[in-house]
């Protein structure tokens, strides 16, 4: 008779292959829909003619690319233009981060450690938001927002005189993308809460730790890597937001970057500076996910 294990060889290895080569199409469909839109927008970019109309010709060639245009935007974005609408974007989005980080970590704890039998409800409840789409959502905002929205008539009825929500209100932008992006902060969050092992948090109470010290020696370090997994998610399309201030404010006091991109393309006679606004940001991302795999890497191989 045959060894077990000799028979079992050839198939291990036809399964440790099949899988890569399965990945193989959706691989190269997602890198090719990355490469070429991050392509044609270099081209844009770097392009130095224009077409009868006054639009860029995209530069195919790389070695035909001009970057002046790129430089210009770089110069406005450091001590120009576009200067106030990046240090908006900054302040903006790490105010709405910080509620999230805020409101999203308690209910996040809650609902994976606490919940119990209301685990499946709450987790409908946080969802519930997603079977929305997100423009609906914002312009319900600002229905009840409005001079004469739902809102002023609560506040009428309180003896309180009607407020301009709507009328460039920085604070307003801040909170409404606090709210569109907090379940994106609260579900992997939650998923990672989830996954502690009870037995470290048995062993913490066994060793006479109160509830408030597992959590900040426990359940928070080991929560760590969730939470900038959270954090990562939350931030990366925030910072590239422009309808949520375009909604709720509309006003040029309280542009982000995002409005700015927008306002360039739609114009159209200056769009190779608004595809520069596009590369600056990206590669000013790129940065925030090369830290966030740094550290996870990192935490993996410590674990």
């Amino acid at each position: 008779m045959g060894d077990p294990a000799s028979a079992k060889l050839p198939t291990d290895r036809a399964t440790r292959f099949l899988w890569p080569v399965l990945t193989v199409p959706g691989t190269a469909w997602l890198f090719m829909l990355f490469l070429v839109p991050v392509y044609a927008i270099l081209a844009t970019a770097f392009g130095n003619e224009l077409d009868f109309f006054g639009q860029p010709i995209p530069a195919w060639n790389p070695f035909e690319w001009d970057f002046t245009v790129f430089r210009s935007v770089v110069e406005e974005s450091l001590t120009g233009f576009y200067r106030n609408s990046w240090i908006r974007t900054f302040v903006y989005c790490l105010m709405a981060l910080a509620i999230c980080v805020l409101v999203g970590y308690p209910v996040a704890y809650y609902v994976a450690r606490l919940a119990g039998r209301t685990r499946g409800l709450l987790l409908a409840l946080i969802l519930a938001p997603w079977w929305i789409n997100y423009l609906t959502r914002m312009l319900a905002w600002t229905g009840l927002l409005e001079n004469d929205g739902l809102v002023n008539q609560f506040l009428g009825y309180l003896g309180f005189g009607p407020v301009d929500w709507l009328d460039g209100n920085w604070w307003v932008v801040v909170i409404a993308l606090a709210y569109g992006y907090l379940p994106f902060f609260i579900v992997p969050l939650y998923a990672y809460l989830d996954r502690i092992d009870q037995s470290h948090i048995e062993a913490s109470r066994d060793l006479g730790a109160n509830m408030i010290r597992t959590f900040t020696r426990v359940t928070l370090p080991l929560s760590r890597i969730g939470l900038l997994t959270a954090m990562v998610i939350t931030t990366l399309p925030m910072f590239g937001d422009y309808y949520t201030n375009t909604l709720v404010s509309n006003s040029p006091s309280t542009n982000m970057i995002g409005n700015s991109i927008e306002t360039t393309v739609l114009s159209g006679f200056s769009r190779a500076e608004g595809a520069s606004l596009v590369i600056l940001l990206s590669a000013l991302l790129m940065v925030f996910m090369a830290y966030y795999l740094l550290i996870t890497v990192r935490a993996g191989r410590e674990a």
